[in-house]
């Protein structure tokens, strides 16, 4: 017992390092993940006092446990059976696909990520792009659905930036759980994304195993009761006005309730518009090819809003104009009784259009492609004379910000070189109205029909 064993010192420090690990991991590691997931706990909790619709429970769960009811849900099951057949491999090699799915399409949701860093985030990149405007109404809308139903929220998408503003605007009532597309499979931004409660979804994916596995994951969120937020238009709008809806996560929410009627959903539509579009014209030349290839590289997306944040650090107001936010009236399903996913979306589609905030630039659009060239000393009451003319309720701008606001929007019109000003009066740059166009069909229907603004808006892209 007491005889000297020699050994290398490479196989006495590895043996060491074996034993600090098997250490580690049965006793140690548990020990500290039960520490901090008490203090989790408590800090999640007090934040639920202050927050109107508190973090879900299911939003809380480990995203492993997530993971393994999803692939052992009995639909999922069945369909993984049904997979290995039709493609002759083992029900394992089946399985394992619909795990791959699971792992990329199930969040893991951070507490602290969300409210420490992503909420701060958002707020900090839309004040340092944009002038936000909102309103009282839209804190009301979400306050009056009761604390038992579901709430989803259904957006018009016209950038980006939708994700940043209503995440912003929505950090101080509630959290939500998005649908992001491809666009954001890159690290590190896949990562926060996911830490942020969002979950990826393959737009171009027709596998039966694949929507099974996303059906179920949406289905067992909604009826957990987490607050989502769905782009029914399914992605970008390249034209500028709102885009016929897809019905396919809507689908899957209405399945959930038909599975369990006593837990109500609420659809609250969400109209976002902006003076500026970042992406307006990457957008306009992919609607010019009939595609949907999108040439901006995510890098260059990057590092224009750490520019920009940059220069609002430094005093600087370089904003693009303003960014609006607007709530419709909300649709609950045991009360209007639209379980037809077609009617819904319809109806939804609608009561985006009804709230559409009208902005600025998307007014001057319109003048100046009805009058072509408008007098300098002129621009102010033509537009504020057209902004009458829209329904009260979609015009947040009051009568003595308005003439500011044109201002504002004139000189970034003229600085991307859109419009100059040719004799006293604005005129719009040869090859440069597709832009207008871009602005003035997000209004369109709210202003009165007017002939040569219509036969433009209404003209194919040209190539």
């Amino acid at each position: 017992m007491t005889t000297t064993v020699e050994l290398p010192l490479w196989l006495f420090v590895l043996m060491v390092l074996f034993a600090a690990v098997t250490f580690a991991s049965h006793f140690l590691f548990p020990s500290v993940r039960w520490f901090f997931r008490r203090r989790f706990e408590r800090a999640v909790a007090k934040l639920n006092t202050r927050l109107t619709r508190p973090i879900e429970p299911f939003k809380l769960a480990q995203r492993h446990d997530m993971i393994q009811r999803l692939i052992y849900d009995p639909e999922v099951t069945r369909e993984i059976v049904n997979y290995a057949e039709e493609n002759d491999v083992p029900e394992a090699v089946a399985f394992q696909k619909a795990r791959e799915y699971a792992r990329e399409i199930v969040p893991g949701f951070s507490a602290f990520a969300y409210f420490s860093f992503a909420m701060r985030v958002a707020r900090l990149l839309a004040n340092a792009v944009y002038r936000i405007r909102t309103t009282d109404k839209n804190d009301h809308v979400f306050a009056d659905i009761p604390a038992d139903v579901t709430v989803v929220f259904i957006m018009n998408h016209r950038s980006n930036m939708d994700y940043v503003l209503v995440t912003y605007l929505a950090s101080r009532n509630t959290t939500m759980s998005y649908a992001v597309g491809e666009w954001a499979r890159v690290w590190p931004l896949s990562l926060m994304i996911k830490l942020w409660g969002a979950y990826f979804i393959r737009r171009r994916s027709r596998g039966a195993l694949y929507r099974k596995v996303l059906a179920r994951y949406v289905q067992m969120a909604t009826q957990g009761g987490v607050t989502q937020a769905i782009f029914p238009e399914g992605g970008l709008t390249v034209t500028g006005a709102l885009q016929p809806p897809k019905m396919g996560l809507l689908s899957y929410v209405l399945e959930a309730y038909a599975a369990d009627p006593s837990r109500d959903i609420a659809f609250v539509p969400v109209a976002i518009n902006y003076d500026r579009v970042l992406e307006d014209r990457v957008l306009i030349a992919a609607g010019k090819r009939g595609d949907r290839r999108f040439g901006a590289r995510i890098s260059v997306v990057v590092w224009a809003f750490f520019r920009k944040f940059w220069q609002r650090v430094r005093g600087k107001d370089t904003r693009f104009g303003s960014a609006a936010v607007a709530f419709g009236t909300p649709v609950s399903l045991a009360e209007s009784g639209l379980t037809d996913v077609d009617a819904l979306s319809e109806t939804l589609m609608e009561r985006i259009g009804e709230v559409m905030p009208v902005l600025a630039v998307p007014l001057m659009s319109h003048v100046l492609l009805r009058d072509g060239r408008v007098e300098v000393s002129d621009m102010v009451e033509k537009v504020r004379a057209l902004m009458a003319q829209a329904p009260a309720r979609n015009c947040d701008i009051a009568p003595d910000e308005l003439a500011g606001e044109i201002q504002r929007g004139l000189i970034g019109l003229r600085r991307r070189g859109i419009l100059r000003v040719d004799h006293g009066h604005w005129v719009v740059e040869p090859e440069q109205e597709s832009i207008l166009i871009f602005y003035a069909r997000s209004i369109a229907h709210l202003l009165p029909a007017d002939a040569a603004v219509a036969e433009k808006l209404s003209a194919p892209a040209k190539s």
